[in-house]
């Protein structure tokens, strides 16, 4: 049996920039060890595995170290190849089913951008880790828990972009990631807000462009700025756009993709040997 890999370069609209993710489609469900193994031999930050189903697809992701709940690159990404290798006709709904139910994928198609829908996971205030300021190097504003993440507001863009966190002490922290954030008044583009996301306990020292970070993002600056509409950066070294929209108890996230590989798997567990490990 022949299975196809790809990779896809998410939040962006060029080659080489915004946030690689695998995306593997498989007739029918292999084991989960199967799935980390390709995941950790792509080492990139997610690799989804797609499997057809009536309605949809079943949709997993993991990262070179372990599956996650929720993931907007991989999942992006996903439904773009889904739309190119016309396995979705244009103006159908990706629908995938996953960990965090029933996430679903328009694409304009004029302007090629898609948009997900993902639930929001707003962050409640809670009293920062102890030394916090020392890991990350600067003096946070304000601190707050997500269903997943960490998330620190800070002074400024520049603050963001430079940080130089230390990734052991993040990496000790119970959180899925930490996400720094600051308004991205004075930035170029003029973003409605700026961040970073460091994620050292699931393999992903800092992940380029995270989307379901903007599920937590969307809801804090949305109250800060009072706005249901915004526009973000990530100012990871291959930056990103993601367009955000506050939709109740959901969050539409806009992005393009750009498909950069195409490859066969030849060997590993059921394909060409013994998976002996």
């Amino acid at each position: 049996m022949t299975i196809e890999i790809w990779q896809v370069d998410a939040f962006t609209d060029r080659a080489f920039a915004g946030n690689p993710a695998g995306v593997c489609i498989l007739p029918e469900a292999r084991d989960t060890p199967w799935y980390q193994l390709v995941a950790a031999e792509m080492n990139l930050s997610e690799t989804a595995f797609l499997r057809p189903k009536d309605d949809g697809f079943e949709l997993r992701w993991f990262t070179p170290l372990t599956e996650v709940d929720l993931c907007g690159h991989a999942t992006l990404a996903s439904a773009h190849l889904l739309w190119e290798r016309g396995l979705l006709s244009p103006g159908d709904q990706a629908r995938f089913e996953t960990r965090s139910g029933l996430l679903t994928a328009d694409r304009d198609e004029a302007s090629r951008w898609i948009y997900l829908d993902f639930p929001s996971t707003p962050a409640a205030a809670c009293d920062p880790p102890h030394d916090l300021d020392r890991t990350l190097g600067t003096q946070p504003l304000w601190v707050g828990a997500s269903e997943y993440d960490l998330v620190v507001e800070v002074s400024d863009g520049n603050t963001v972009r430079n940080l130089d966190p230390d990734m052991n002490a993040l990496a000790r922290l119970p959180y899925r990631g930490i996400i720094v954030t600051a308004s991205g008044e004075g930035e170029s583009g003029n973003p409605d807000f700026v961040s970073r996301f460091f994620g050292p306990a699931c393999g992903v020292p800092e992940d380029p462009v995270t989307g379901s970070a903007h599920c937590a993002l969307g809801p804090f600056w949305g109250g800060r700025l009072g706005k249901t509409k915004m526009v973000a950066r990530q100012l990871s070294r291959r930056g990103g756009v993601v367009r955000v929209e506050l939709a109740g108890h959901r969050v539409r996230l806009g992005g393009q993709a750009v498909t950069i590989l195409h490859a066969v798997l030849l060997a590993g567990p059921g394909v060409g040997d013994t998976g002996e490990a």
